[in-house]
């Protein structure tokens, strides 16, 4: 009898595994990303409340639906290097509006820029500084910058700003030194501040920097794939599908890459670096050039060729051009980008030191015009 019991048991026990196993292969696991964005909430104090990261927060490794981007130029900090990623909540794409217009994302969407330092000295490690988040809420973009803690294992909310002394040496070897300059909101706010016309007023609102389609028509390493970014954005289901890729004549090149057009790396280095400010209902909306990428296009005037300086204030007067053709010492675009006065120093923001490359390729190009000024 006992035998019996056994051999029934055995049957009973092999069918519920049976029935088990086969259910489970029925059903689909659907992973759910750890992100949470409560608008009521945010900005949260600390940068680990978003789970933005997988594991440890130092290694900026993305967690699900947090997409890595890359802009084919980018913003000149101090040769600080720079990590990005975007966050939709989910069902909710961006959309397109242009090739030289910022994608417009959803309510609710994150956009994180981390900031950081390689081969810091004396230890030769790497250093995260800062974590620059921008939120949409209904009313618009809101920031949030998150303080790096010396061990890296936490970012606080700190939007008061600070400045950060870091030695570190750069790709070429050399050491260099940076006081390096965490904004304040107010500062954030100048280089993102644009208005737009409401019922009969300007209103003043904030955008982001950097994620125009033109500037993201590029191929990216995903770990798994390489892939276009637009195209990886709309597979991932984070944009609408409704229009095709910049052509090569409106796509942003590398500044950097001196393969590329003299011509089109300068307007691409004033593009990112200068076009926030410098366009139509931005911060310096009342100087006469108009940096942006398809602004520049056929357009020396936007560039400030043989255009005149509107205010001397105590400048040379070889300096009353904002570029005069083949003389980097009577440009004063050229001056503004190789002084550290903060009175007179371009950008506003953003650098405490020259960027020599930046102002080699500039020089480079002002070398280039030939057709003097009337």
């Amino acid at each position: 009898m006992t035998k019996k019991y056994a051999i029934l048991s055995f049957f009973a026990i092999s069918l519920l595994i049976f029935f088990s196993c086969t259910d489970n292969d029925d059903e689909e696991y659907t992973p759910i990303s750890p992100v949470t964005v409560d608008l009521t909430q945010v900005p949260y104090p600390k940068l680990s409340d978003y789970h933005f990261f997988d594991g440890e927060m130092k290694n900026q490794a993305p967690s699900l639906n947090v997409l890595p981007y890359e802009p084919i130029s980018s913003l000149f900090t101090d040769y600080a290097h720079k990590k990005r990623f975007v966050w939709l909540p989910n069902g909710l794409k961006a959309t397109y509006n242009g090739d030289d217009q910022i994608l417009d994302l959803p309510v609710g969407a994150a956009i994180i820029k981390t900031f950081y330092y390689d081969n810091v000295q004396p230890t030769n490690t790497t250093k995260i500084i800062e974590t620059r988040i921008m939120i949409r809420k209904s009313e618009g973009w809101i920031f949030a910058d998150y303080v790096w803690n010396d061990e890296q294992t936490e970012a606080y909310l700190d939007l008061n700003g600070s400045t950060k002394n870091i030695t570190f040496k750069d790709e070429n070897d050399v050491t260099r030194t940076v006081d390096y300059r965490i904004p304040n909101e107010s500062q954030c706010i100048v280089c993102h501040k644009t208005k737009s016309y409401e019922n009969g007023n300007y209103v003043q609102k904030n955008i982001p920097i950097g994620i125009k389609p033109q500037n993201l028509n590029s191929l990216f390493n995903y770990g798994n794939e390489t892939k276009n970014q637009l195209t990886k954005w709309i597979d991932a289901g984070l944009l609408t599908n409704n229009f095709t890729l910049p052509s090569e004549t409106n796509t942003i090149v590398d500044y950097n890459d001196s393969t590329k057009p003299l011509e089109k790396r300068v307007r691409s280095y004033f593009d990112i670096n200068c076009a926030h400010c410098h366009k139509e209902h931005g911060h310096c909306d009342y100087r006469p050039m108009k940096f942006a990428f398809s602004e520049t296009y056929n357009n020396l005037t936007n560039m400030g060729v043989c255009v005149d300086t509107q205010d001397m204030q105590n400048f040379e007067p070889a300096l009353s051009k904002i570029v005069t053709p083949g003389n980097i010492y009577r440009s004063m675009l050229y001056h503004r980008l190789n002084t550290l006065d903060e009175t007179y120093r371009m950008p506003l923001h953003g650098r405490t030191v020259i960027h020599e490359e930046g102002v080699l390729l500039v020089e480079e190009w002002i070398n280039s015009l030939t057709t003097p000024c009337n």
